[in-house]
């Protein structure tokens, strides 16, 4: 099995940032009732007063004012499947493993379309609340785990150093950048 970080990964740029600019394009009125709390929201993060779970939970917080999420989504990966990279699309194989800090409801329509597991960060599609923590760093190895007891992926790819831990746990792991994966020099 092989394990995949998804933004900036296997598809780019980031699928929420894609998202909530897609949402922004056709839903401006419910964007941009969330878009004065996810900037007062950014700022504390960056003093460290808020942490990014709680910005994520934020910047989703104009899921309410979406009528048809599960629709939305499905128009979304119709303009934005594109964005797979295609050097994953030629290695693809079905027991592949995305783990993502993106929202499990973004990502599981193309998942699903792919043929492949997902883990990603659980949040409410109707409120934009996470449930658990977000998936990001320690919680990756966590997650898998849990979902995968004794396994460990033969290679792992992502774009971040942040992803160190998932990359320990992996055989092989490869850093993604503009020319497509490298190994990663694992300390």
């Amino acid at each position: 099995m092989n394990a995949y970080d998804f933004d900036k990964t296997i598809f780019y740029p980031d699928s929420s940032y894609c998202f909530v600019k897609f949402c922004l394009r056709h839903y401006p009125r419910a964007v941009l009732k969330a878009l004065p709390g996810s900037a007062l929201t950014g700022l504390q993060v960056l003093r460290k007063q808020a942490d990014t779970k709680e910005l994520k939970e934020q910047l989703f917080s104009f899921l309410p004012w979406i009528d048809d999420v599960g629709r939305v989504v499905a128009e979304f990966w119709d303009a934005h499947r594109g964005n797979l990279q295609p050097w994953y699309l030629a290695q693809k194989r079905a027991d592949d493993v995305i783990i993502s800090a993106s929202p499990e409801f973004l990502l599981r329509p193309i998942c699903d379309e792919l043929g492949v597991s997902l883990i990603a960060t659980r949040m409410d599609p109707y409120t934009g609340k996470i449930h658990g923590l977000n998936c990001h760093d320690e919680e990756k190895v966590r997650r898998f785990r849990e979902r995968f007891p004794g396994l460990r992926p033969q290679n792992f790819y992502s774009d971040s150093q942040a992803d160190a831990p998932m990359a320990a746990l992996a055989e092989r792991a490869f850093l993604v950048a503009d020319g497509g994966p490298i190994l990663w020099r694992k300390k």
